[in-house]
């Protein structure tokens, strides 16, 4: 097997691993806890800023975005909840979500194979459903960091090719070529997680001066952006025969997401400058990773905070989208 091959197949496996490592411990979470969080969730939408802090705590919990969005659509279908109550939802999900971000940016490689053994002897151990969702909880954990270290471990030689750095300048100096890519890397992998996850491996890698990134914040924040908007179509297609307001919930998804990426793509410098500043400091490569999980978080939550005061916006934007349906010439030939 040459070289470039045996490069790509690493990173595919694992990107896998950690794909497969996220969905499990979303599953396992669910089992344990899935329950819980539903009922968190109808209890907690009774006003837009309680529902924003369910959103966010069940995703958090969960680790998973979709899961929560899907939940959101699906008590909206079944009329349990209002559709501004599944907006508020929406918008704390994508708060809840930026917590696999940073989750991700602590170094755990020293660390890989305890979390893997450790799961493993609890989930085989275990009498109970519940400690074996536990045991299988951690070992996907394990697994995801796996993951990611078999990718960034494959990743170096990438780095150092004269052809892929010309093709990174190019994502870095054009904004708008980056939320492309962004966006395709999120609806073939489909996982915003998973995307973030290679893109802060990614951006940890040497640049040809042997000292900073490779792609650099200002550089990774537009991947970033097309990573939020990619992640729309779980949404969209969890809305697929539903009712229109569940149709109207996966459309808030889009536009909470895509208006946060027109309106951020104008200042990517001076945002990439702000998340510098609050962020740690340290060798380029080796804070990185924190500083595009910042990112994430301050993106969202800045977008949370100008929506939630306009969730009646919204509602409107998402009704004009998705109108409701006009009454067919039948029936006014039948009232008359």
């Amino acid at each position: 097997m040459n070289d470039e091959l045996q490069m790509i197949s690493g990173f595919l496996g694992g990107l896998a691993l950690f794909v497969f490592g996220m969905n499990m411990m979303s599953e396992c979470l669910q089992k344990a806890a899935g329950e819980k969080m539903k009922n968190i969730l109808k209890v907690l939408t009774a006003n837009p800023v309680m529902g924003v802090l369910a959103g966010a705590l069940v995703t958090a919990v969960l680790q998973s975005s979709s899961a929560t969005t899907v939940m959101a659509i699906g008590f909206v279908s079944a009329e349990l909840i209002s559709l501004p109550q599944a907006i508020s939802v929406i918008l704390g999900a994508n708060i809840g979500t930026t917590m696999t971000a940073q989750i991700i940016a602590f170094k755990f490689s020293d660390y890989i194979y305890i979390i893997l053994f450790t799961g493993f002897v609890i989930w085989f151990m275990s009498k109970t459903e519940k400690e074996k969702n536990i045991g299988q909880t951690i070992f996907a954990f394990g697994l995801l960091f796996l993951g990611i270290e078999i990718m960034g471990s494959v990743m170096q030689p990438f780095a150092e090719s004269p052809v892929f750095i010309g093709m990174i300048e190019q994502v870095s100096e054009i904004p708008v070529l980056g939320v492309v890519v962004g966006t395709l890397m999120t609806l073939i992998v489909q996982s915003s997680s998973a995307t973030i996850a290679v893109l802060q491996n990614f951006a940890s890698q040497t640049g040809p001066d042997g000292v900073s990134s490779i792609l650099g914040l200002a550089g990774a924040i537009p991947i970033l952006l097309g990573n939020n908007v990619g992640t729309t179509i779980t949404a969209v297609l969890a809305s697929a025969g539903q009712t229109r307001d569940a149709g109207r919930t996966a459309a808030a998804h889009c536009v909470f997401n895509i208006s946060g990426c027109l309106l951020f793509i104008w200042f990517v410098k001076p945002f990439a400058a702000f998340i510098q500043r609050i962020s740690p400091k340290g060798p380029e490569t080796a804070v990185i990773s924190r500083q595009i999980a910042n990112a994430h978080t301050v993106f969202n939550v800045a977008m949370t905070l100008i929506w939630i005061p306009l969730i009646w916006l919204m509602v409107r934007i998402v009704t004009w989208i998705i109108p409701e349906k006009t009454p067919e010439l039948t029936d006014y030939k039948n009232t008359v």
